[in-house]
């Protein structure tokens, strides 16, 4: 028997809602490891080439005036350095040093799920998914 609508929308929530859970327990578990908060451990991946801290910040989804202490934590343990833009003076970049480097690698190895939850996926299962989600979130 077919479930109802409201049955089929239960279940999908409820698989986003798990989804997200292994995601969040995964990478938190893998920073915790380091000693870092979860988002910690993203802006440090998100710093694994030079980047502005505006890319941080995206990646994070906060504003870059919130990630400038997560910067300083990951900076004071010698995890990222700032560096000026040669493009653009006013603008610091974030990079992993070696020792950062060395975190991200671990914390990828920790996190298969996290790292790449849509590895399963065929690229064309990936662009229907993509495509029914911004269909969802459109108002």
């Amino acid at each position: 028997m077919p479930k109802s609508s409201d049955e089929l929308t239960e279940e999908v929530i409820s698989l986003f809602a798990a989804v997200n859970r292994r995601y969040a327990q995964e990478s938190e578990a893998a920073a915790t490891t380091h000693e870092l908060t979860p988002l910690q451990a993203k802006a440090l991946l998100a710093a694994e080439e030079p980047v502005p801290m505006r890319r941080i910040a995206d990646r994070l989804h906060a504003e870059p005036s919130n990630v400038t202490p997560i910067i300083d934590r990951l900076e004071s343990r010698d995890l990222v350095e700032r560096t000026p833009d040669p493009g653009d003076r006013r603008v610091k970049l974030v990079a992993a040093t070696t020792a950062g480097r060395t975190v991200i690698a671990d914390l990828r190895a920790r996190m298969p799920f996290a790292t790449a939850p849509l590895d399963r996926l065929t690229t064309e299962q990936r662009e229907s998914l993509r495509d029914l989600l911004r269909l969802m979130l459109e108002t």
